[in-house]
């Protein structure tokens, strides 16, 4: 497998979020997943590489999915929340993130 090089830069920019809620916390317990928002264009080594240069952990696998942005009322006008792409990243088994106050 060759290993494909990526800007750094690009890489800091790859993960927006991470995605805090009841399903990402189930996942993380059952498959030692991490839920992140990741930008609409990032690929699936983009983001495994992003998620191993910041935060020194080794990556199994990266599954995304693209949201739609639900339409919402704002007063009699018709908006639209912005369409988010969120990647499922499996670590590998003895690895794992924590969010703690590293390096903020």
């Amino acid at each position: 497998m060759s290993v494909t090089k990526y800007d750094e830069g690009r890489l800091m920019q790859v993960l927006v979020a991470p995605i805090v809620s009841e399903k990402a916390t189930m996942a993380a317990e059952k498959s030692n997943a991490v839920l992140f928002k990741v930008l609409r264009d990032a690929s699936k080594p983009e983001i495994k590489a992003a998620v191993e240069l910041m935060f020194k952990v080794e990556v199994a696998g990266v599954s995304v999915l693209n949201q739609k942005g639900k339409a919402k009322r704002f007063g009699k006008t018709m908006g639209r929340r912005d369409h988010v792409r969120k990647a499922y990243v499996t670590l590998k088994p003895g690895q794992e993130l924590n969010f703690g106050g590293e390096g903020v």
